[in-house]
Parts: structure tokens; sequence; C-alpha cells
């Protein structure tokens, strides 16, 4: 095929960053790319698991502490060199990371559809890590101000990019199962947590001594070793040839209604209705489900207290201190088969949408978990650990698939040209439901136990309700999404004038290249050990330490 050589771009002398030198080449395998996405997913994913570090901090500076520290406020906490950190100072990096996610994904995302997968990871894997490395500094000189500014500010950027930076990318190698191909990618993020935690545990083991908590050490090994995972992954990234589909197939001849084949232009996408509605789709899944994890391990404590150790009779309140140690280590476990269900929600349900469509996959998540956070109470006054585990992993594993279906579904509305960005302006939902959710689970408890409610299932009843009611207004949104106008999409002439980059428009020659739909050979294989054997890993440890729940 004649055009195959300006396709390729093969003799481009550019920056080895830059989107022409990333064209795959005939005989690439398009199954490389995931685990590309993956090697930076499960890195950044560890902003889940950041709250492991939070008590050792909190007991960085050994000793009885002063008496002025009593009176430590926000403010002041940030400068101290002399008084430990409180958790609670400490979780504020937590929200930075979510804010910070959703706004630099927001403010990126047309650069990220510019230049290309590679630099986007390239600069991702500078800020995450290089964040960690400055949180490290912070630790050492003990200013907590340069902790919030490394991972929760720069670390945070860095989460925005290294998120987005695969999704188009994937989409255009799986337009035949875009569900699966980013939710292949974004399981990653869910399960980063999973291996990053108690890998975390085990250097801070390794470190500790009698002076030191092993925390800043800890930070500059995880720093060093995601650097290298997150550089392997950008550089495996590659984008198709404009123009290819898969070897052998062709778009269904009879589409869906609700799956365009033009193509939104980025500064139109925000202003059409659809978006809106499917901001708040993502916004009230997300802040239903996030507001459970942020409470997860207390929760179960407060709901069943005595039963988790066989001694039904014991409410939490009525529990010694030993006790409460014990109940506290099967809580632990409890959070990581959340964990294991939010991977897992994310590659089925994406998978699944691609069978039965994304808007009836998001009717399933908001009428499924009406139903499961309306049982809950009743769950939790029967004593029913399993019921109420298996209720809730449902629950966290439709939070996770919301995550991995949304940019097929905007792919589906808005087309793939601009599918990345418009998928980076949407998380701007997620860095709202990062303060709405935990927010309002947290202050819906302080006010029951203000009020006098004991811990115990009471205590959460009313949260309970509230969160079904917030879906109940996602299953609204999802109901009132409609395909677009033509009046929103690029005419064809400006979609070829886009692609004119890659040399290649919607008008020129189309097919295969001599890139096929791949499949496991060898270097897919490794590729795939490379990601794969650690994150097996991480499930083994979960699935170890929630034994004693069951």
């Amino acid at each position: 095929m004649t055009a195959s050589t300006e396709t390729y771009a093969g003799d481009y002398s550019g920056s080895i960053l830059d989107r022409e030198r990333i064209i795959a080449k005939p005989g690439f395998n398009r199954w490389l790319v995931p685990p590309a996405a993956l090697a930076i997913h499960l890195c950044i994913g560890m902003a889940y698991g950041f709250s492991v570090f939070w008590l050792p901090l909190s007991r960085a500076i050994p000793g009885a502490a002063d008496a002025a520290c009593a009176d430590l406020n926000l403010v002041s906490a940030l400068f101290t060199t002399s008084c430990n950190w409180r958790v609670a100072d400490l979780g504020w990096i937590y929200t930075l990371f979510f804010v910070l996610l959703g706004c630099s994904a927001a403010i990126w995302g047309g650069w990220l559809e510019r230049v290309g997968p590679r630099k986007a990871g390239f600069v991702s894997a500078c800020c995450w890590c290089g964040g960690i490395v400055v949180a490290a500094l912070g630790v050492m000189t003990h200013q907590l101000w340069l902790m919030w500014l490394g991972a929760g500010v720069i670390g945070g950027i860095g989460l925005g990019l290294g998120y987005i930076s695969p999704v188009s990318t994937l989409i255009k190698w799986f337009p035949d199962r875009r569900g699966m191909a980013t939710g292949m990618a974004i399981m990653g993020f869910g399960g980063g947590a999973m291996i990053g935690a108690p890998l975390a545990n085990l250097l801070m083991n390794v470190f500790k001594t009698d002076t030191t908590a092993g925390v800043w050490q800890t930070f500059l090994v995880m720093a060093a070793i995601y650097f290298c995972f997150m550089m392997g992954g950008a550089f495996g990234y590659r984008i198709p040839p404009a123009g290819w589909r898969p070897e052998g197939w062709t778009p269904p001849a009879s589409k869906s209604t609700m799956i365009t084949t033009k193509h939104v232009h980025l500064r139109d996408a925000h202003k059409t209705t659809q978006f809106w509605l499917i901001w708040l789709v993502l916004c009230l899944n997300v802040s239903a489900g996030i507001g459970v994890i942020g409470m997860a391990s207390p929760m179960l404590q407060e709901i069943f207290g005595g039963r988790l150790i066989g001694q039904p009779e014991l409410s939490f309140g009525q529990l010694d201190t030993d006790q409460k140690a014990a109940i506290a280590a099967i809580a632990a476990g409890f959070t990581g088969l959340l964990s294991l269900f939010n991977i897992g929600g994310r590659f089925v349900w994406a998978s699944l949408s691609d069978k039965i469509g994304r808007k009836n996959t998001y009717y399933t998540f908001f009428i499924l978990g009406i139903v499961l956070y309306a049982l809950a109470p009743t769950l939790a006054d029967m004593g029913s650990k399993a019921l109420f585990v298996l209720a809730f992993g449902i629950i966290l594993s439709m939070y996770g698939g919301g995550f991995a279906t949304v940019p097929a579904y905007l792919a589906d509305i808005f087309g793939t040209q601009f599918v990345g960005a418009i998928h980076g302006r949407l998380l701007t939902a997620w860095a709202t439901a990062g303060i709405v959710g935990p927010v309002v689970v947290n202050y819906i408890r302080e006010a029951q136990i203000a009020a006098g409610v004991a811990p115990g299932p009471a205590l959460y009843t009313g949260t309970m309700y509230i969160l079904a009611g917030m879906l109940a207004l996602g299953l609204i949104a999802n109901m009132l999404v409609r395909p677009l106008s033509d009046k929103w999409f690029m005419s064809d002439e400006e979609v070829a004038s886009l692609q004119a980059k890659t040399a290649a428009a919607n008008a020129g020659p189309t097919g295969s290249f001599g890139i096929g739909k791949g499949g496991l050979d060898a270097r897919a294989a490794l590729a795939w050990a490379v990601v794969g054997l650690p994150l097996l890993w991480g499930i083994w440890v979960t699935l170890k330490s929630t034994a004693a729940l069951f």
C-alpha cells in the first residue's frame, strides 16, 4: 500500500517522546499496549494505599508529646518541627490527590491529545515519583507543608496525567472492545494499593529503628521502583496509524443509536447537556463509593463489634484495647477485600458494557446499588458478616466499574478523536466526589454520635439511605442521556485536518497496515508477566489477610 510509508513515519528524527515516534509499524502486537498502561496505573494507584503511612508518621517523633502540641492547629501543624502530625492533618494529602488528579486531567487533557501518551506518561512518572521524593524530604525535615506539596500537589498532577494517558490510545487500538480495553488499564489504578500497601509495610519494617519509622527511606525506594516501571510503561506506548482497523474487523452494519461514528471537538464537548449529565452520573456513583472506602474499616468494627472475634454479646464500646486491636486487623482485611472487588469490577463491568451497552451498565450500577445500600442496615441488624461484606464488595465493584466504563461511554457519545481530553475534563467529577463523598459520610457519623447514637448498626443507617438517594439522582441523570444532534459533530474535512499530522485522514486508506489483532506471543507474554506477577502477589496477600472475616 503506497500510503504505508507516510503512515508509519519511520524516518522521523525528532524527540523520542514525540507522538510521531510512537506510531506502530507493521508486525506490532496491540496486546503490548495494555501492559504498558497497567505499568503506570499500578504505580499511581498507590494513592489509594497512602493511609498505610499515617499512623507511623503520627508517631515519627518518639517520646512524650510536648504540652504545647495539644493546641496545634492545621496552620501550625504545617510548619512544626517538634510536634507529631495528626492523622487528620496527613489525611489532607488524600484529598489533594484526587482534587489535583481531576484538575490536572482537565487542564492538560488537550495537551495530551496533541503530544501523545508517551510524553504524558513520562511527565507523569517525573511528577509522581518526584513528588514522593519531595515528600521524603518533608519526612526527613519534619515539614508537613513539604509532604503536602510533594505527594499531594506534585504527585497529584502526576496522578492526573498518568491516569488519562492510555485512555484514548486503548480505545483506538481496541475499537472492537472499547470497554474491555479501558477496563484492563484502569483496573490497575484500583489494584495499585494492593501491591503498594503491603510493599510499604515490608519496607518500613526493614528500615525502622528506635529513632525513625522508616517512612522516608520507604518513600525513596518506592519512588525508584515506580520510576522504573512507569518509564517502561511510557516507552511501551504505541499509537495506531490513522485509519487503522483490526485485521478482519469492520464496524457493525447496524450500529446502536447510542454509539456515534463521528467526532465532537474538545472545545464543544462541555457545551453539551450530555457531557454534564455523564459528569453527574460519574460524580454521584463515585461519591457514594468513595465515602464507603474512606470509612470501611471503622464502619465494620463499629457495626459488628465483638461478632468479629466470636463474642457477639459485646458491642464495640464494650471491647477492651486488645480486642479492639484484633478487630482492627480483621477490618484491614475487609478494606483489602474491597480493593479486590474494586479491581475486578473495573475489568468485568467494563467488558460487560461491550455486550449490554454503557447506558444499561450504569442503569445496573444505580438500581443494584440503591437496593444494596437500602438493605445494608437490615444485613447489619441480622449480624450477617458474609452478606454484609458481599453487598459492599458488589457496591465497590460498581464503583470501580464506573471509572472503567465511562471512557467508553464518552467515546460512544462524543467519538474517539478527543476522548482522552474530554475524559480529562470529566474527571473534575472525581475531584468533586473526593470531597463530597467523605464529607457526607464523616459528618453524618459525627452528627449521629453527637446525638447520642452509640457505635453500632444504627450509627450508619441514615448514611446508607442518603447514599441510596444519591444513586437515585444518578439513575435519573443516566436516564436523560441521549445521542447528540448533528450540529455538535465536526465535518469530515475538519477531522482530516486534525489527523493530517499523522499523514492520514478519514478519507485516506483504512485497514490493518500489517498490524493484526495480535495475540499472546513471547514478547506480549513477558510484558503481561511483568505487571501480572506483582498484581497476583498483591491479590494473594489480600486474600490471606481476609481469611479471618469468614
